[in-house]
């Protein structure tokens, strides 16, 4: 299983994890609302999963404009 770490503003790949099992406690998944996990777990077919997240340069961004929290994309 591998389980694929993308930016959910930019859509960079920030990074994969490759493990064979994996809890959801380890990954912190469980801590997320059943409308988060629909929002940023995408489970594939093949046994990836793909995860959206938020990368520095995006939170950096967030942080000096807070109005963009209103966008799903602001960099284009």
């Amino acid at each position: 299983m591998a389980l694929h770490y993308y930016c959910r503003h930019c859509g960079v790949k920030i990074g994969t994890i490759d493990a064979l099992e994996l809890e959801s406690e380890q990954l912190g998944f469980h801590r997320l609302t059943e409308e988060e996990r629909l929002d940023m777990i995408q489970y594939i077919p093949t046994g990836e999963i793909y995860v959206k997240t938020i990368c520095e340069d995006c939170q950096e961004a967030l942080d000096r404009n807070p109005d963009l929290h209103q966008y799903e994309k602001f960099i284009q």
